[in-house]
């Protein structure tokens, strides 16, 4: 029989309105054993069943709920789960190429999808699985298995090996789940664009998927443009850039292996011109105000930096870092210029994000306009009681 875990009095609520995430600090005590990953079920304190959860006794988030319903956790649960995510998103026309042999998607995007701290891309025909919590860590076999049945693939790989795996007490760990084979490159084909990723050592899953839209947006303005992408990692806004026709394109990261997967990218596009591409291995901070002291302009910029602000708790002190790159981006900008400004931080709301790009551009002594705000794809839904799934938003400002 599974242990329960009992909140304080008063502390149930966030979990009724399906926030998937219950605090060390609501839990008033745990009737019963569990082991890190265990399904515990949950009660408020007047003994009302809210759902059953994950337990993770080394982490302050002490459980994440599997479900809001007093329903058994099994492998069934993880088929019905993970199939039900697979097919809302072959559903949607815009995803539909993403299903071909070349495509990239994401298919289960963690507590948005009801399973917390799970995230799987596919990249043609390898799934790429990460694991970040304790609950995730225990099924990981059953969610593989079901990745299998949903999709019809047969090779998964994970990439559990995110820092944040600590925080749940877990190693990291990488390597082939299901199938075998070399470290896999596949190449996927993004609106036209072929794109190599390393799923073994590339960031994250191996490519971010999240910015699939932007990217394409990217190439529809950059015809006829001097074109500068900053911190560009393997070149995707860059490679989109030159398939819209822009002018010129500088990307600039500060990895060396990123860069040279950049230009391994160029080359798997023959299409495109080559001569107008430049590379340059530097900080980007400092390159932007080598380019401001020589007079340099640009018509289009792309700043997507890391994630400067991990938590909530680092935000003000990531503010600063995003102002100052903006600041610069503004400084940089031809008159009339766009600008694509990203945060991929989950401590940095979109309202917070757009004051500190707004303060930015009043400290650079221009005036500019938000054309569209920028988010992640269809295939990265954002549950609408889990705001924190949020993590990406971007603006598409023009000078005035």
């Amino acid at each position: 029989m599974s242990a329960t875990l009992i909140l304080a009095p008063g502390r149930e609520r966030s979990v009724m309105r399906r926030h998937p995430w219950v605090f060390a600090g609501s839990v008033d005590r745990l009737e019963g054993r569990a082991r890190p990953g265990d399904t515990v079920l949950v009660q408020a304190a007047n003994g009302r069943v809210l759902g059953r959860a994950a337990y993770s006794p080394a982490s302050q988030i002490r459980a994440r709920m599997w479900t809001f319903d007093d329903v058994s956790v099994d492998d069934a649960f993880f088929r019905r789960t993970v199939s039900r995510a697979v097919e809302q998103r072959r559903e949607l026309p815009e995803l539909a190429a993403e299903f071909g042999p070349a495509g990239g998607v994401r298919l289960l995007h963690g507590e948005s999808d009801g399973l917390p701290g799970v995230i799987t891309d596919r990249y043609g025909d390898v799934i790429v699985l990460q694991i970040t919590s304790a609950g995730g860590e225990k099924w990981r076999l059953s969610i593989a298995d079901a990745l299998v049945r949903a999709t019809g693939l047969t090779r998964v790989f994970e990439r559990s090996d995110s820092d944040v795996r600590a925080l749940e007490g877990l190693e990291p760990r990488c390597g082939w789940l299901v199938g075998d084979g070399d470290a896999p490159f596949p190449v996927i084909a993004e609106h036209g664009v072929n794109i190599e990723v390393d799923v073994a050592g590339g960031h994250k899953t191996g490519f971010y998927l999240d910015q699939r839209d932007n990217r394409r947006l990217c190439g529809e303005l950059s015809a006829g443009r001097r074109v500068l992408n900053c911190f560009c990692y393997t070149g995707g806004f860059s490679l989109h850039a030159l398939a819209g026709g822009a002018q010129s394109v500088l990307s600039i990261d500060s990895s060396g292996p990123a860069l040279e997967t950049a230009r391994r990218n160029l080359s798997h596009n023959p299409a495109l011109d080559s001569a107008r591409a430049d590379w340059l291995e530097a900080d980007v901070f400092q390159a932007l105000r080598t380019f401001r002291a020589e007079g340099r302009k640009f018509d289009l910029i792309v700043l997507d930096p890391p994630k400067f602000a991990p938590s909530a708790a680092h935000a003000r002190s990531a503010a600063r870092a995003y102002k100052d790159i903006n600041l610069l981006g503004f400084r940089l900008l031809a008159p009339g210029g766009l600008l694509m400004t990203y945060s991929c931080s989950g401590g940095v709301d979109p309202d917070f994000f757009q004051k500190i790009v707004a303060d930015a551009a009043a400290d650079a002594g221009v005036s500019a306009q938000v054309l569209r705000r920028l988010a992640a794809g269809a295939d990265h839904p954002v549950g609408l009681a889990f705001p924190e799934g949020e993590y990406l938003k971007g603006l598409l400002l023009r000078l005035c």
